[in-house]
């Protein structure tokens, strides 16, 4: 476990850049050097629990996609935290938030579509049922004061089942879903929001990897 309250020198920032850009990622070793040390800034901030200090919690993870990228759904933020901790410890690592990062910022088409059915994925069974999308749509479609849209959306996911579940076995699996975005890309997020716009994209990397060039 890396030493996350000292604070680690230019060398070591250097050197643990080196071992993460040996695996497929999107960022080259400068980037991943100013990611190392925003991953520390979190972690510097007030501790939501004792087991964060090993990596970001739920809570930290949850108010950096909200403050960085506007996510809002707590629903749609529980799924990317799901699928940002990959070993399941129940903390995002740092080779874990580099590499989800590689995705939500610069993935390829194939690894947003992964990305994001995992992610909606609620239960993690490898399956987008009705009722997860129905879950998801409440929250994501309801206004403020509204009440409860229930009836209106069972309406719309029962049509966007119909749509996209190609293999008709009642339920959409990554090959379902793969199909129907390349079909029609807008679906990406059908189900709720999971990825910063390319304006949040541009400010935080301009924040990043900019004003940390001299760090």
């Amino acid at each position: 476990m890396l030493p996350v309250r000292s604070k680690m020198s230019k060398r070591m920032i250097q050197n643990l850049a080196e071992s993460i850009c040996k695996k497929p990622i999107h960022f080259n070793k400068r980037e991943v050097e100013c990611l190392i040390r925003e991953f520390h800034a979190l972690l510097e901030e007030p501790a939501s629990s004792a087991r964060s200090v090993g990596g970001l919690d739920r809570w930290k993870l949850r108010s950096f996609l909200h403050n960085a990228f506007g996510l809002t759904n707590d629903t749609i933020m529980d799924g990317v935290f799901r699928t940002f901790d990959k070993d399941n410890d129940g903390l995002v690592s740092l080779k874990e938030w580099i590499e989800g990062l590689s995705v939500v910022l610069r993935g390829t088409l194939d690894e947003r579509i992964k990305y994001c059915f995992h992610v909606y994925d609620l239960n993690a069974d490898k399956y987008i049922t009705r009722e997860e999308m129905l879950q998801m749509l409440r929250y994501s479609l309801r206004l403020p004061g509204e009440e409860d849209p229930y009836d209106g959306i069972k309406d719309l996911v029962e049509i966007t089942l119909k749509r996209m579940d190609h293999d008709h076995d009642d339920r959409l699996s990554l090959d379902d879903f793969t199909k129907s975005v390349k079909e029609v890309n807008h679906v990406l997020e059908a189900f709720g929001t999971c990825l910063p716009n390319t304006t949040r994209i541009e400010t935080f990397q301009q924040r990043v990897f900019q004003s940390q060039v001299h760090g």
